[in-house]
């Protein structure tokens, strides 16, 4: 897929604006596995969202980027034909391991109910690819 091919890149509630707050570096990361998408492809730091079994199949990514001690994530979806969906950009601030606060799971679905409600309205509805 070649640029003017590329899939539009389409960011939800804050997740712009959050993701501009991280530093340089990590949105760099988190830019490359962004572009990826929108190509067609996935970045080798992208993984399917593990959460409370909502996010089966591996059209819910996250990246994750360590940086001078703390953790970033970016969320996003391939769910819908035609588009790139940024549905959330945070730090990491639990100490409970690994695993994705239940606050930052509930924000994720609902921007993916958002991101579908925006994805009808600019494509129409369509079934998922």
């Amino acid at each position: 897929m070649n640029k003017r091919e590329q899939k539009p890149l389409i960011f939800v509630g804050s997740s712009r604006k959050d993701l501009r707050e991280f530093p340089e570096d990590v949105q760099h990361v988190v830019g490359f596995a962004l572009l990826a998408a929108q190509r067609g492809g996935k970045h080798p730091d992208a993984k399917p969202l593990k959460g409370t079994g909502d996010f089966s199949g591996a059209d819910i990514l996250e990246v994750v980027e360590d940086w001078r001690g703390n953790t970033y994530r970016a969320v996003y979806t391939v769910r819908y034909r035609g588009a790139v969906y940024v549905l959330h950009a945070f730090q990491k601030k639990s100490k409970q391991g690994v695993k994705t606060p239940q606050a930052d799971i509930k924000l994720i679905k609902q921007r993916l109910r958002d991101a579908k409600a925006i994805h009808e309205q600019l494509f129409g509805k369509e079934d998922k690819p």
